[in-house]
């Protein structure tokens, strides 16, 4: 019988915390194209079977980056997180995502392309950290739409620059001015 009380929900909070940071990181960082953060959600040797791609952690961030570097937007977004803790150091972790990405076409417009899925996650606590062990993708929906967004007809009236990739991405200025101001303090 499973133990779904309050108190076991207590006692692995910070645990079950720290998964859904490592899983944030990872969408900042595939959004982003951040190799460095990208290969803090990895351990040594996981591995990744994400729908074309088979192989370890280390090997799969150099090609995502490759990959969605070639779009011109990409957001990654997570929803229902289903942890179920395999004692202290190991959980098997569900996560929903939705996936947007801008595809440039050479001499046509852009498209959209919108992937609905699942990471299913074993993931492994090692020391005091948390992170995927390995990792399937399994793809549940996706719609391809034959245009995309154009930020220089001025949505809704408003100049907007759109976000970046590393270091251009106004989020890293921010954060690093951030922490300036804490460092005078």
């Amino acid at each position: 019988m499973s133990d779904y009380s309050v108190a076991k929900f207590a006692r692995e909070a910070g645990d079950r915390e720290a998964i859904r940071h490592c899983l944030a990181r990872y969408c900042r960082g595939v959004d982003r194209l951040d190799e460095a953060l990208l290969q803090s959600v990895y351990w040594d040797g996981a591995v990744d079977d994400h729908v074309s791609f088979v192989g370890t952690g280390q090997e799969f961030v150099p090609y995502v980056i490759e990959v969605l570097g070639r779009m011109d937007q990409t957001q990654h977004m997570i929803g229902n997180i289903l942890i179920d803790m395999d004692g202290a150091d190991e959980a098997d972790v569900e996560t929903y995502f939705q996936a947007f990405h801008r595809l440039p076409h050479a001499g046509a417009p852009a498209t959209d392309l919108m992937v609905g899925g699942r990471y299913v996650d074993r993931f492994q606590k090692r020391g005091d950290e948390w992170r995927i062990a390995s990792r399937v993708v399994i793809i549940d929906w996706f719609r391809e739409y034959p245009d995309s967004g154009d930020f220089t007809a001025k949505p809704i009236g408003m100049d907007i620059q759109p976000g970046g990739r590393k270091p251009h991405d106004r989020s890293y200025l921010l954060r690093a001015e951030a922490a300036r101001g804490r460092a005078t303090r």
